[in-house]
């Protein structure tokens, strides 16, 4: 056997072994876990992580190796929590992306047990907004080490680079480090300024979601984009920041509007039509879509897929953007009337095939959704102009030309002011 060969047997030895052991760790973990859960104690224990980590990086004498076992053994610990909730917690989800591993933690009552599942025992700094019941932030808050609780006004005006300042600027008078966190409860304004104030703030520390609307849970709370709005133009300035975790609660959509609720339904149906043409004709039902547990873990489900597939939007995930170019220019014009997912509803309309356009006005009828506006046109022109896929005089879109199925094209300005203008029209 020559210096190559044996080099190689020696590795697959190596490997074989690692593999049995790596099998042993988890069902450990695993037990550990269910005791823990089972006594009320936190399930991550990021203490003793990082002593695990310093330990057993020092027991390599190769200081280049060193660094890089750390990053290893990083990597197997963001593993062995995903096993070990997936255990504990059979619907919970976990999106593996280049970013960074995360679960999606999705229970009823889990807000009240966000100990269990989130590093809480450090100082933590929980964002939220005047419209959330204050029962929330605070159940979370008498979770925490230490505590601090930062409220911005409701609404899509608190995205705003002012807003961004304010935050940072209490943060910092809050004495944050790089090892505390920020806490999201609320909707998609609070998680996008939120994690966009945690990518920035010292270059960057821990971030939770905790989704308190239907919108939010369905699309915005995953993926790691923030973003606030600048001169109009929604999301202009932003970062890819993926949150460390995120805990979905249904009950919390108890106290949610029913206008709110339609409008995160229209995300749902957004997922639907570009992927899932069996979730669409459950919105065709005249006796109800069924479980909303089981809408928001289909569109869980595809948000993440897209995510793994492309995680910074450069293919792709820009099927996202279904209904949001015209979607964004009329939420501008609107000037507060409409709400996103009314927005988003409306400007999936002129990009689906005749066929599909007819199922689609119905749906949204059903469920309170507008299929028609008086909203300017040359006013959300000037918004869709500076749209990020624009370029040239066109914008790249995308359609729906059959149910579960999309396509990409480049379409002229002009043609998306026609579009915009079929939807002051009755539709049928």
């Amino acid at each position: 056997m020559n210096e190559l060969s044996a080099a190689r047997a020696e590795i697959d030895r190596i490997d074989s072994e690692m593999a049995r052991l790596f099998e042993q760790r988890m069902f450990a973990a695993a037990e550990i876990a269910a005791w823990k859960r089972e006594n009320g104690r936190p399930v991550l224990d990021a203490v003793r992580e990082r002593e695990l980590i310093a330990r057993n990086s020092a027991r390599i004498s190769d200081p280049a190796l060193q660094i890089r076992y750390a990053a290893f053994l990083k990597e197997l610990l963001a593993e062995s929590r995903a096993y070990q909730e997936s255990i504990l917690n059979p619907e919970a989800m976990t999106v593996r992306a280049a970013g960074g591993s995360y679960p999606i933690v999705m229970r009823r009552g889990v807000l009240g047990k966000a100990g269990t599942v989130l590093n809480l025992n450090r100082r933590v700094f929980l964002v939220t907004d005047e419209g959330i019941p204050a029962a929330y932030p605070e159940a979370l808050a008498a979770q925490c080490g230490q505590r601090m609780i930062h409220t911005v006004p409701a609404g899509e005006a608190s995205k705003s680079p002012d807003a961004l300042v304010v935050l940072l600027e209490a943060m910092l008078r809050a004495g944050l480090t790089r090892s505390d966190c920020v806490l999201a409860v609320g909707g998609g304004v609070v998680g996008d300024l939120a994690g966009l104030a945690a990518a920035l703030y010292m270059r960057g520390i821990d971030f939770y979601n905790v989704p308190t609307t239907l919108l939010s849970m369905i699309d915005a709370s995953i993926g790691g984009k923030t973003a606030v709005n600048l001169a109009g133009v929604k999301n202009a300035v932003g970062a890819f920041w993926p949150p460390k975790a995120v805990l979905v609660d249904p009950n919390v959509l108890e106290t949610l509007p029913s206008r709110q609720l339609s409008n995160g339904l229209a995300e749902a149906v957004k997922m639907a039509l570009t992927h899932d043409s069996e979730l669409f004709t459950r919105f065709e039902n005249p006796e109800g879509y069924g479980s909303l547990e089981d809408v928001i873990t289909a569109c869980l489900r595809i948000k993440r897929s897209v995510v793994e597939a492309d995680e910074r939007e450069t293919s792709y995930r820009r099927v996202l953007n279904f209904g949001h170019t015209l979607g964004h220019g009329i939420e501008s014009a609107a000037g507060g009337r409409l709400l996103h997912g009314e927005c988003v509803a409306l400007g999936m309309l002129p990009m689906c095939a005749p066929s599909v356009r007819g199922r689609l006005i119905s749906v949204l009828k059903h469920l309170g959704l507008p299929v028609k506006t008086d909203i300017d046109v040359d006013l959300a022109m000037k918004v869709i102009a500076h749209d990020k896929k624009s370029a040239d005089g066109s914008v790249e879109i995308v359609t729906v030309p059959e149910l579960g199925r999309f396509a990409f094209r480049r379409v002229s300005l002009e043609e998306l002011r026609g579009a915009l203008l079929t939807l002051g029209k009755e539709q049928t």
